[in-house]
């Protein structure tokens, strides 16, 4: 009934700030800046090369330059980073300020009430996490140039941007994770899925209140990667995939 009545009550201000954190967030993870820096550079299209995906790494495999690679890793983050900590600046007002804006936004959950979930409105920076996601993973920017609305990501680089504005904490403990696999194993792939998995766990060990959240999102990550995982645990997986013409597409 709370949790009805919460709904019922949400003004025209509160679903338009639920609305635009997803749309909004999802418009600007589309941005596919891979695909705009490798046309920049090279006049090539990016998706016709690597994995086909609109990423950093597949800049790195189509121009060569782990400078550019860096360059759409940070932008790509950005496109995560910069929504979220403006769904949580607007989600806690200006009387939260700053501070609960930085702040790990399951600590934030904890302090509101057990019953947090019954309050719609502190869903905002967690639909601006998924919306930047999608936006990646899916992007309309390149369905309207390419005419076909299609895979384009996998969500690391702005997923890690979003984390790293939404609970610093998951942010930490998933780059840790990550690259830690990469650098035992050499595959690439083994370690973001690491990653993908470590989100939630990590917000289980830590006991946040946002944990079906946080596995949600994990799953959705891993779901981009299924495919080329179960080809690395059939051995079709190159190590350190980063060269174009090295291993798989998807």
């Amino acid at each position: 009934m709370l949790f009805v009545w919460n709904v019922m009550a949400l003004g025209a201000g509160g679903w338009a700030l639920i609305g635009g954190a997803l749309v909004g967030s999802y418009l600007v993870g589309s941005i596919p800046w891979a695909y705009l820096i490798v046309k920049w550079r090279t006049g090539e299209d990016v998706t016709a090369h690597g994995t086909g995906n609109v990423g950093a790494m597949n800049v790195k495999r189509t121009t060569g330059s782990w400078t550019w690679f860096a360059i759409a890793m940070v932008l790509d983050g950005l496109k995560g980073l910069v929504p979220v900590l403006l769904a949580k600046f607007l989600t806690v007002g200006l009387a939260g300020g700053w501070a609960m804006t930085l702040a790990p936004w399951g600590e934030t959950l904890r302090s509101v009430s057990s019953l947090w979930y019954a309050s719609v409105l502190l869903w905002v920076p967690m639909l601006a996490v998924l919306g930047a996601v999608l936006g990646h993973n899916y992007s309309c920017w390149m369905a309207l140039l390419k005419r076909r609305f299609t895979r384009t990501g996998k969500g690391l680089a702005t997923g890690a941007g979003a984390l790293l504005a939404y609970d610093w904490r998951y942010f930490v403990v998933v780059l840790v994770v990550g690259l830690a696999v990469i650098a035992i194993t050499r595959y690439m792939m083994a370690g973001q899925v690491a990653a993908a998995w470590t989100l939630p766990i990590a917000a289980g060990i830590i006991r946040s209140p946002d944990w079906p959240f946080a596995l949600f999102m994990g799953a959705l990550v891993y779901a981009a990667h299924h495919k080329r995982f179960i080809g690395l645990l059939r051995g079709k997986e190159p190590k350190l995939y980063t060269k174009d013409g090295m291993g798989p597409r998807g």
